[in-house]
Protein backbone atom coordinates (compact mmCIF):
# COMPACT_ATOMS: atom_id res chain seq x y z
CA UNK A 1 0.00 0.00 0.00
CA UNK A 2 1.33 3.43 -0.98
CA UNK A 3 -0.94 5.75 1.04
CA UNK A 4 -3.96 5.61 3.34
CA UNK A 5 -6.27 7.84 5.35
CA UNK A 6 -7.99 9.55 2.40
CA UNK A 7 -11.62 10.52 2.91
CA UNK A 8 -13.49 8.35 0.39
CA UNK A 9 -11.24 8.26 -2.67
CA UNK A 10 -12.91 8.31 -6.06
CA UNK A 11 -11.41 9.64 -9.30
CA UNK A 12 -7.75 10.36 -9.92
CA UNK A 13 -5.38 11.74 -12.53
CA UNK A 14 -1.66 12.00 -13.18
CA UNK A 15 -0.58 15.62 -12.98
CA UNK A 16 1.98 17.43 -15.15
CA UNK A 17 4.54 16.88 -12.38
CA UNK A 18 4.11 13.10 -12.61
CA UNK A 19 2.35 12.85 -9.24
CA UNK A 20 -1.03 11.24 -8.56
CA UNK A 21 -3.93 13.55 -7.73
CA UNK A 22 -6.92 12.03 -5.95
CA UNK A 23 -10.49 13.25 -5.46
CA UNK A 24 -11.34 12.96 -1.76
CA UNK A 25 -15.04 13.07 -2.34
CA UNK A 26 -16.22 13.30 1.28
CA UNK A 27 -13.72 16.05 2.12
CA UNK A 28 -14.35 18.37 -0.87
CA UNK A 29 -10.66 18.42 -1.74
CA UNK A 30 -8.04 17.11 -4.12
CA UNK A 31 -4.93 15.56 -2.62
CA UNK A 32 -1.51 15.10 -4.22
CA UNK A 33 0.14 11.71 -3.66
CA UNK A 34 3.84 11.24 -4.33
CA UNK A 35 4.03 8.12 -6.56
CA UNK A 36 7.35 7.03 -5.01
CA UNK A 37 7.00 7.78 -1.30
CA UNK A 38 3.23 7.96 -0.81
CA UNK A 39 3.53 11.35 0.90
CA UNK A 40 0.28 13.31 0.67
CA UNK A 41 -0.48 17.02 0.60
CA UNK A 42 -3.64 19.02 -0.02
CA UNK A 43 -3.71 20.41 -3.55
CA UNK A 44 -6.97 22.32 -3.14
CA UNK A 45 -9.72 22.42 -0.52
CA UNK A 46 -11.74 25.17 -2.17
CA UNK A 47 -14.44 22.97 -3.73
CA UNK A 48 -18.09 23.18 -2.63
CA UNK A 49 -18.91 20.52 -0.02
CA UNK A 50 -21.31 17.74 -0.89
CA UNK A 51 -24.71 18.35 0.65
CA UNK A 52 -25.55 14.67 1.03
CA UNK A 53 -23.22 11.72 1.49
CA UNK A 54 -20.26 12.14 -0.82
CA UNK A 55 -19.82 13.69 -4.24
CA UNK A 56 -17.42 16.62 -4.23
CA UNK A 57 -15.28 16.03 -6.21
CA UNK A 58 -15.90 12.74 -8.04
CA UNK A 59 -13.10 13.03 -10.64
CA UNK A 60 -10.52 15.40 -12.07
CA UNK A 61 -8.47 16.04 -15.20
CA UNK A 62 -5.57 18.22 -16.25
CA UNK A 63 -5.29 20.37 -19.36
CA UNK A 64 -1.70 21.57 -19.60
CA UNK A 65 -0.85 22.74 -16.06
CA UNK A 66 -4.41 23.45 -14.97
CA UNK A 67 -6.53 21.07 -12.92
CA UNK A 68 -10.28 20.75 -13.37
CA UNK A 69 -12.60 19.00 -10.92
CA UNK A 70 -15.90 17.27 -11.60
CA UNK A 71 -18.34 17.94 -8.76
CA UNK A 72 -21.71 16.40 -7.89
CA UNK A 73 -24.31 16.42 -5.09
CA UNK A 74 -23.73 20.05 -4.15
CA UNK A 75 -25.77 23.23 -3.96
CA UNK A 76 -29.22 24.36 -2.83
CA UNK A 77 -31.11 21.69 -4.77
CA UNK A 78 -29.56 19.11 -2.43
CA UNK A 79 -29.89 21.31 0.63
CA UNK A 80 -26.31 22.52 0.51
CA UNK A 81 -25.04 26.06 1.04
CA UNK A 82 -23.49 26.71 -2.37
CA UNK A 83 -22.18 25.26 -5.60
CA UNK A 84 -23.52 23.61 -8.72
CA UNK A 85 -23.09 20.21 -10.35
CA UNK A 86 -20.41 20.59 -12.99
CA UNK A 87 -16.78 21.28 -13.82
CA UNK A 88 -14.65 23.64 -11.74
CA UNK A 89 -11.26 25.10 -12.61
CA UNK A 90 -8.81 24.96 -9.72
CA UNK A 91 -7.39 28.47 -9.31
CA UNK A 92 -5.42 27.90 -6.13
CA UNK A 93 -5.19 26.00 -2.84
CA UNK A 94 -8.47 27.49 -1.62
CA UNK A 95 -10.23 28.79 -4.73
CA UNK A 96 -12.07 27.37 -7.73
CA UNK A 97 -14.23 28.70 -10.57
CA UNK A 98 -17.27 26.98 -12.09
CA UNK A 99 -16.74 26.77 -15.86
CA UNK A 100 -19.61 24.46 -16.86
CA UNK A 101 -22.92 23.89 -15.07
CA UNK A 102 -23.62 20.38 -16.33
CA UNK A 103 -26.48 19.94 -13.86
CA UNK A 104 -28.46 22.84 -15.30
CA UNK A 105 -27.85 21.61 -18.85
CA UNK A 106 -28.81 18.04 -17.97
CA UNK A 107 -32.06 19.08 -16.30
CA UNK A 108 -32.98 20.99 -19.47
CA UNK A 109 -32.08 18.04 -21.75
CA UNK A 110 -33.49 14.99 -20.00
CA UNK A 111 -33.15 11.63 -21.78
CA UNK A 112 -36.14 9.39 -22.30
CA UNK A 113 -36.95 5.72 -21.99
CA UNK A 114 -35.75 4.96 -18.44
CA UNK A 115 -36.55 6.24 -14.97
CA UNK A 116 -34.96 9.56 -14.02
CA UNK A 117 -34.49 10.04 -10.29
CA UNK A 118 -32.09 12.98 -10.32
CA UNK A 119 -32.69 15.65 -12.98
CA UNK A 120 -29.14 17.02 -12.80
CA UNK A 121 -27.66 13.57 -13.43
CA UNK A 122 -24.81 11.77 -11.72
CA UNK A 123 -21.42 12.86 -13.09
CA UNK A 124 -18.88 10.07 -12.67
CA UNK A 125 -15.82 10.50 -14.89
CA UNK A 126 -13.96 13.37 -16.54
CA UNK A 127 -11.46 13.02 -19.39
CA UNK A 128 -9.46 15.72 -21.15
CA UNK A 129 -10.25 15.65 -24.87
CA UNK A 130 -9.10 17.99 -27.65
CA UNK A 131 -8.76 21.08 -25.49
CA UNK A 132 -11.95 20.35 -23.57
CA UNK A 133 -13.54 17.43 -21.80
CA UNK A 134 -15.63 14.31 -22.09
CA UNK A 135 -17.88 13.67 -19.10
CA UNK A 136 -19.75 10.50 -18.16
CA UNK A 137 -23.19 10.84 -16.59
CA UNK A 138 -23.82 7.50 -14.89
CA UNK A 139 -27.49 8.23 -14.17
CA UNK A 140 -28.57 9.74 -17.46
CA UNK A 141 -26.52 7.05 -19.25
CA UNK A 142 -24.66 9.30 -21.64
CA UNK A 143 -21.37 10.98 -22.46
CA UNK A 144 -21.19 14.76 -22.82
CA UNK A 145 -18.60 16.95 -24.51
CA UNK A 146 -17.73 20.22 -22.77
CA UNK A 147 -15.54 23.10 -23.89
CA UNK A 148 -13.45 25.37 -21.69
CA UNK A 149 -15.96 28.17 -22.23
CA UNK A 150 -18.76 26.00 -20.86
CA UNK A 151 -20.51 24.85 -24.05
CA UNK A 152 -22.11 21.43 -23.54
CA UNK A 153 -23.29 18.87 -26.10
CA UNK A 154 -24.21 15.22 -26.06
CA UNK A 155 -21.78 12.77 -27.65
CA UNK A 156 -23.70 9.52 -27.25
CA UNK A 157 -26.82 8.29 -25.42
CA UNK A 158 -27.17 4.77 -24.04
CA UNK A 159 -29.95 2.70 -22.56
CA UNK A 160 -29.74 1.88 -18.85
CA UNK A 161 -26.18 0.48 -18.88
CA UNK A 162 -24.58 2.71 -16.16
CA UNK A 163 -21.53 4.09 -18.01
CA UNK A 164 -18.44 4.66 -15.88
CA UNK A 165 -14.76 5.33 -16.68
CA UNK A 166 -13.20 6.76 -19.84
CA UNK A 167 -9.98 6.45 -21.79
CA UNK A 168 -9.05 8.03 -25.13
CA UNK A 169 -6.61 7.18 -27.91
CA UNK A 170 -6.75 9.57 -30.88
CA UNK A 171 -10.33 9.56 -32.12
CA UNK A 172 -11.19 6.35 -30.26
CA UNK A 173 -13.03 6.56 -26.95
CA UNK A 174 -13.12 3.60 -24.55
CA UNK A 175 -15.87 3.38 -21.94
CA UNK A 176 -16.56 1.08 -19.02
CA UNK A 177 -20.07 -0.15 -18.23
CA UNK A 178 -21.16 -1.38 -14.81
CA UNK A 179 -24.43 -2.63 -16.27
CA UNK A 180 -27.86 -2.08 -14.72
CA UNK A 181 -28.61 -3.12 -11.15
CA UNK A 182 -27.81 -5.81 -9.96
CA UNK A 183 -24.58 -5.29 -11.96
CA UNK A 184 -24.18 -8.90 -13.05
CA UNK A 185 -20.73 -9.97 -14.30
CA UNK A 186 -22.07 -10.56 -17.81
CA UNK A 187 -23.22 -6.93 -17.89
CA UNK A 188 -19.84 -5.47 -16.95
CA UNK A 189 -18.33 -4.38 -20.26
CA UNK A 190 -15.83 -2.24 -22.11
CA UNK A 191 -17.09 -0.59 -25.29
CA UNK A 192 -15.63 1.78 -27.84
CA UNK A 193 -17.01 4.60 -30.00
CA UNK A 194 -15.94 7.90 -31.53
CA UNK A 195 -17.45 11.37 -31.83
CA UNK A 196 -20.41 11.05 -34.17
CA UNK A 197 -20.91 7.32 -33.59
CA UNK A 198 -24.60 6.43 -33.33
CA UNK A 199 -23.77 3.50 -31.06
CA UNK A 200 -20.87 1.81 -29.27
CA UNK A 201 -19.13 -1.48 -30.07
CA UNK A 202 -18.53 -4.02 -27.32
CA UNK A 203 -14.93 -5.20 -27.05
CA UNK A 204 -14.99 -7.16 -23.76
CA UNK A 205 -17.45 -8.36 -21.13
CA UNK A 206 -17.75 -10.62 -18.11
CA UNK A 207 -16.57 -8.78 -14.98
CA UNK A 208 -18.72 -7.22 -12.23
CA UNK A 209 -19.03 -3.48 -11.67
CA UNK A 210 -16.53 -2.17 -14.21
CA UNK A 211 -15.73 1.37 -13.00
CA UNK A 212 -12.69 2.34 -15.05
CA UNK A 213 -10.62 1.78 -18.18
CA UNK A 214 -7.03 2.82 -18.81
CA UNK A 215 -4.53 2.55 -21.65
CA UNK A 216 -1.05 1.33 -20.78
CA UNK A 217 2.25 0.90 -22.60
CA UNK A 218 1.85 -0.45 -26.11
CA UNK A 219 -1.78 0.71 -26.06
CA UNK A 220 -2.70 -2.29 -23.92
CA UNK A 221 -6.15 -1.71 -22.45
CA UNK A 222 -6.97 -2.39 -18.81
CA UNK A 223 -10.20 -2.29 -16.83
CA UNK A 224 -10.97 -1.89 -13.14
CA UNK A 225 -13.66 -3.94 -11.40
CA UNK A 226 -15.06 -2.49 -8.17
CA UNK A 227 -15.98 -6.01 -7.05
CA UNK A 228 -18.97 -8.29 -6.63
CA UNK A 229 -22.09 -6.17 -6.23
CA UNK A 230 -23.43 -6.18 -2.67
CA UNK A 231 -26.83 -4.64 -3.38
CA UNK A 232 -27.15 -3.20 0.13
CA UNK A 233 -28.40 -0.57 -0.57
CA UNK A 234 -28.80 -0.02 -4.30
CA UNK A 235 -25.89 2.05 -5.58
CA UNK A 236 -23.48 0.79 -2.92
CA UNK A 237 -19.91 -0.28 -3.79
CA UNK A 238 -18.87 -3.87 -4.40
CA UNK A 239 -18.16 -6.26 -1.58
CA UNK A 240 -14.93 -5.76 0.30
CA UNK A 241 -11.78 -7.35 -1.15
CA UNK A 242 -13.44 -8.54 -4.39
CA UNK A 243 -12.16 -5.86 -6.78
CA UNK A 244 -9.57 -6.43 -9.50
CA UNK A 245 -7.40 -4.97 -12.26
CA UNK A 246 -8.16 -6.72 -15.55
CA UNK A 247 -6.38 -6.92 -18.88
CA UNK A 248 -8.74 -6.56 -21.85
CA UNK A 249 -8.06 -9.35 -24.34
CA UNK A 250 -8.53 -9.33 -28.12
CA UNK A 251 -11.03 -12.21 -27.87
CA UNK A 252 -13.43 -10.16 -25.74
CA UNK A 253 -12.48 -11.64 -22.38
CA UNK A 254 -10.75 -10.25 -19.29
CA UNK A 255 -7.64 -11.61 -17.57
CA UNK A 256 -7.31 -10.76 -13.85
CA UNK A 257 -3.91 -9.23 -13.09
CA UNK A 258 -4.54 -8.08 -9.51
CA UNK A 259 -7.28 -9.50 -7.29
CA UNK A 260 -8.51 -8.90 -3.76
CA UNK A 261 -8.74 -5.11 -4.03
CA UNK A 262 -11.00 -3.41 -1.49
CA UNK A 263 -13.62 -1.37 -3.37
CA UNK A 264 -11.28 0.16 -5.97
CA UNK A 265 -12.61 3.27 -7.69
CA UNK A 266 -9.95 4.49 -10.13
CA UNK A 267 -6.86 3.27 -11.95
CA UNK A 268 -3.89 5.25 -13.27
CA UNK A 269 -0.83 3.92 -15.07
CA UNK A 270 2.58 5.57 -14.90
CA UNK A 271 4.90 3.54 -17.10
CA UNK A 272 4.49 -0.06 -15.98
CA UNK A 273 3.28 0.92 -12.52
CA UNK A 274 -0.42 0.77 -11.68
CA UNK A 275 -1.96 3.05 -9.05
CA UNK A 276 -5.34 2.13 -7.61
CA UNK A 277 -7.46 4.43 -5.45
CA UNK A 278 -10.06 2.81 -3.20
CA UNK A 279 -13.32 3.99 -1.73
CA UNK A 280 -11.88 3.00 1.65
CA UNK A 281 -9.28 5.77 1.35
CA UNK A 282 -6.20 3.88 0.25
CA UNK A 283 -3.81 4.15 -2.68
CA UNK A 284 -2.05 0.98 -3.85
CA UNK A 285 0.90 0.77 -6.24
CA UNK A 286 1.64 -2.34 -8.29
CA UNK A 287 4.92 -2.57 -10.17
CA UNK A 288 5.40 -4.60 -13.35
CA UNK A 289 1.69 -4.83 -14.08
CA UNK A 290 2.18 -7.33 -16.90
CA UNK A 291 3.61 -10.02 -14.63
CA UNK A 292 1.42 -13.09 -13.83
CA UNK A 293 -1.76 -12.63 -11.80
CA UNK A 294 -1.41 -12.16 -8.05
CA UNK A 295 -3.63 -11.27 -5.11
CA UNK A 296 -3.16 -8.97 -2.15
CA UNK A 297 -3.61 -9.62 1.52
CA UNK A 298 -4.93 -7.08 3.98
Amino acid sequence: MLASGLNFGLGSAVGPDGALYVAETAAARITRVDPNTGATSVFTDGLPPAAVGYGSPVDLAFIDDTCYALVALVGPEYGGPWGATGIYRVDGPHSVTLIADTGEWSAAHLPCCFEIIDRVGAPFALQAYRGGFLMVDGHHNRVLRITLNGAISQVIQFDNIVPTGLAVWGNTIFLGEAGPVPHRPQDGKVVTFSIGSPSATEIASGAPLIVGVELGPGRRLYALSNGVYSGDPEGSPGRHNTGSILAVNADGTFTPLVTGLDQPTSLELIGNKAFVVTFTGEVWRFDNLTRPPFGISK
